[in-house]
């Protein structure tokens, strides 16, 4: 039986402003099955984004919605959490969003362990502001800043997340949809910051000036160079070289942010 979507789409929102062959579609209805499957209360549940193409996704979905200043979702999301603990906290943006603009934030809610989870929609480009360079860019690619290819090298927003103190760090692609919403919702379930990087493709922005002659030659991209972490156990260094892990890269159990914040809270109270 097919997947009932509409009832968790805003009535009069679609269609989409995404174009042709983009995967942040396929990320929504990944977070839509992962809310679906863990019986959140929509009326619970709290999507923040900032802005950009991705970051556009909240405004779609039928729950509590913040559609936020440019890399501020995390700043925004972290107020929510922290006035009502209970609820259900997920941010959605791009690679620009989340580590560029956003990246300052980005860090600090990975150091603090808030009890969030953050897709990170990676496509490798600012899509909806013109096409400039994001630090995901891959080094040598073009983008409307970077006409004779990027000179930078490229963060690993896993690792960058992981370095800053995310407990929870998954990574998935657009090709690998139907493990999107099991990566989400094992993110959502994990008590602590998650970070969920999602591999997007944006075929305008980026594949056009990078000359990709289809968006299924980039899905196929995205097919070939990921590599399940079990599988990745079993290789080489040679046979990793370009490929990308997937699947749950990093989990630890730490205290998270609002619980020891509500400690101190008491503690301030005892002390008067």
């Amino acid at each position: 039986m097919a997947f009932d979507y509409d009832k968790y789409i805003r009535p009069g929102k679609l269609p989409h402003i995404w174009c042709p062959g983009c995967g942040h579609g396929i990320v929504m209805k990944g977070l839509i099955r992962a809310i679906d499957s863990l019986g959140l209360d929509k009326n619970n549940t709290a999507i923040v984004s900032g802005i950009g193409c991705a970051s556009r996704l909240p405004g779609y979905i039928d729950c509590c919605t913040l559609h936020t200043a440019h890399g501020r979702a995390a700043a925004f999301a972290t107020g929510v959490k922290m006035a009502k603990p209970e609820m259900n906290v997920i941010l959605c943006g791009g690679d620009g969003d989340g580590t560029a603009i956003g990246g300052n934030h980005f860090i600090h809610a990975c150091r603090r362990n808030i009890d969030m989870t953050y897709i990170i929609m990676n496509n490798n480009i600012y899509g909806m502001t013109g096409g400039q360079f994001s630090p995901c860019t891959p080094t040598g690619a073009k983008a409307s800043t970077t006409p004779y290819g990027n000179p930078d090298p490229a963060f690993d927003v896993a690792k960058l997340a992981i370095g800053a103190g995310a407990t929870f760090v998954a990574r998935g692609t657009a090709y690998h949809a139907t493990q999107i919403d099991k990566l989400i919702a094992e993110a959502i379930q994990h008590k602590g910051f998650s970070v969920v990087e999602i591999l997007d493709d944006c075929p305008t922005t980026y594949g056009r000036r990078n000359k990709f002659k289809s968006v299924i030659e980039m899905m196929n991209r995205l097919k070939d160079i990921a590599v399940p972490v079990k599988a990745a156990e079993k290789m080489t260094p040679e046979q990793l070289e370009g490929k990308v892990l997937t699947g749950v890269l990093y989990k630890q159990e730490k205290p998270e942010y609002t619980t020891e914040y509500a400690k101190v809270i008491e503690r301030a109270k005892g002390a008067k």
